[in-house]
C-alpha cells in the first residue's frame, strides 16, 4: 500500500506541531481510503464539486480542507461540513462564508491568503488589504467565521533564495498580526505554507501546516 507508506514516511519527517494536509485533488476515493485507513484525517481539495462528492461517499470524520480559489457562489455547497477554507482573498468571500455559516448554524474556520509570490497568476491579499480588513467594522460584525491563520504560496521557481524570502515575508507578517491586531485571539495559530517541493523550507520558516499531494499520491492524473 504505497499511499499508506508515503504518509508514514512524510509524517515521520515532520515536527509534531505540523499538520499534514494530504492534497487529494484529482485522486480517486480508493487512494484517499488507503490514507484514511493508515490513520490520516486531513485532506485537501481544490474543486467544490469533487469535494462535495467525496464528502458524500467517504467517512464523516475526515477533515476536509478547501485549498483552491473559492468562488462566492460555491460556498454553500461546502459550508455544512468544511473543516478549513484556505486562501480567503476578499471581504466579499468572507461575507458569503459568514452568511452560509449562519444558515448551517456553525462557525467556519478560514485562513487569509497573503500574496507572497511574484507571479501574476497567484491570488492573495496584500499586507495592507489584510490589516484594513481585520480593522473593518464589517469584519468585526461577523459571527459565523473564525480567522485561524494565514496561507501563502511561494513562486514556482528553482531559486531557493527567492522561495525562502517569500516564506520569511509570510512568517514575519503572521508574527506581526499575532503581536498586534490579533494579540487577544488564541485561535489565530495556523501558518499554512509549503507543498511537496518546498515544505521542508517552509517549516524552517515557521510553517505549521503543509499541503502535500504528489509525494503521497504520486503525480496528478485528471481522469476519475
Amino acid at each position: 500500500m504505497q499511499v499508506a507508506e508515503n504518509i508514514k514516511t512524510i509524517t515521520s519527517r515532520l515536527p509534531d506541531y505540523v499538520t499534514l494536509v494530504a492534497v487529494s485533488k484529482t485522486k480517486p476515493e480508493s487512494m484517499i481510503m488507503d490514507a484514511y485507513q493508515a490513520g490520516h484525517l486531513d485532506f485537501g481539495e481544490n474543486k467544490v464539486q469533487d469535494l462535495a462528492e467525496k464528502y458524500e461517499h467517504l467517512p464523516k470524520d475526515i477533515r476536509w480542507h478547501f485549498i483552491g480559489h473559492l468562488q462566492t457562489n460555491k460556498v454553500k455547497y461546502i459550508a455544512p461540513f468544511i473543516h478549513l477554507i484556505h486562501g480567503v482573498d476578499s471581504l466579499k468571500l468572507l461575507r458569503t462564508i459568514d452568511k452560509e455559516g449562519e444558515k448551517n448554524k456553525r462557525v467556519i474556520s478560514c485562513l487569509l491568503q497573503l500574496k507572497i509570490a511574484e507571479e501574476e497568476s497567484k491570488f492573495g491579499l496584500s499586507k495592507g488589504d489584510i490589516t484594513a480588513l481585520l480593522a473593518s467594522e464589517e469584519f468585526r460584525s461577523f459571527q459565523n467565521l473564525n480567522i485561524t491563520g494565514l496561507m501563502g504560496m511561494a513562486s514556482y521557481v528553482e531559486d531557493e533564495n527567492q522561495i525562502n524570502r517569500e516564506f520569511a515575508t509570510l512568517k514575519s507578517f503572521f508574527s506581526e498580526l499575532k503581536e498586534t491586531v490579533l494579540s487577544n485571539d488564541p485561535g489565530f495559530k495556523f501558518l499554512s505554507m509549503g507543498m511537496s517541493g518546498d515544505y521542508e523550507l517552509a517549516i524552517k520558516n515557521g510553517s505549521n501546516m503543509v499541503r502535500i499531494g504528489s509525494s503521497i499520491f504520486g503525480e496528478r492524473h485528471y481522469n476519475k
